[in-house]
């Protein structure tokens, strides 16, 4: 097989691999190891049925590979964060795989290796642990009225305050200015010009706060050519797929020595 059609998979794998391992650096580390690993044939492609869930299949046995033997789902190999003993990788894996990725049920089982009522049962729990999250305050940066009302009613329905919806970078600004945020929804373009990657990246300076980016054409983020967002939605999105990655950037976010606000 030619490698071009796995080639045009890999910003989905690193989509996935990067909200699976809550890392930039971790996730493309282990779709680095699946590549290599179906070059040197340690991981067979199943060539029974689409390319795209045999590829996903390869990266999870590449990962069961460098846990050593361990099942991905062994809790000693969690890490010693609280938000990820909320939720189990095994819950975790199907939630993301179903949401975030539009696998059927019967995909994300046969990618798993497990039954398929497994699947659902795993699923049912991650929405369970999703919905249970500690409140945050939400900075939603998004220019298109109706998606920023949908964001908006997502986060309230989880628990969360929307503290404001900017529509620019310098709207944004101001928002943060006046309170401070606990998770950011950011549209990458603004109809304006402005970014939202730069406004968060300007808010990243002074508030350790997790992002998550909305857009149209993740394939334009996730080159691999530089830092990178470990938190993707792609629109159009499916209100099930904002509350997953909601939970899976509030599970991950790792605090930093505190920073002193400059904004």
């Amino acid at each position: 097989m030619s490698s071009e059609p796995i080639l045009r998979l890999t910003p989905y794998l690193r989509r996935y691999a990067r909200a699976l391992t809550g890392s930039q650096a971790e996730g493309d580390s282990l779709v680095q190891a699946t590549l290599e690993n179906l070059l040197r044939g340690v991981v067979e492609l199943d060539r029974s049925g689409t390319l795209r869930p045999a590829l996903f299949k390869a990266m999870h046995e590449t990962w069961r590979e460098a846990l050593n033997g361990h099942s991905i789902d062994a809790p000693k190999k969690l890490p010693a964060d609280v938000r990820l003993q909320r939720m189990s990788p095994e819950h975790r894996t199907v939630i993301l795989l179903v949401l975030m990725e539009g696998f059927s049920f019967a995909e994300a089982a046969y990618i798993l290796g497990i039954p398929e009522p497994e699947a659902h049962r795993r699923y049912e729990a991650a929405q369970r642990s999703i919905e249970s999250q500690l409140a945050t305050d939400v900075l939603i940066i998004e220019d298109e009225p109706v998606i920023a009302l949908d964001l908006k009613r997502v986060a309230s329905d989880l628990g969360h305050t929307v503290l404001g919806v900017a529509a620019t970078h310098a709207e944004a600004i101001d928002l943060v200015r006046r309170r401070s945020p606990g998770l950011v929804l950011a549209d990458v373009r603004l109809a304006d010009g402005s970014s939202g990657i730069a406004a968060a990246t300007e808010i990243l300076k002074s508030y350790d706060v997790p992002v998550i980016f909305i857009t149209a054409y993740p394939e334009r983020l996730l080159t691999g050519d530089r830092p990178e967002p470990a938190f993707l939605i792609t629109k159009p999105f499916t209100e099930d797929a904002v509350k997953a990655m909601i939970g899976q950037a509030l599970f991950f976010h790792q605090p930093k020595p505190k920073l002193r606000a400059v904004l």
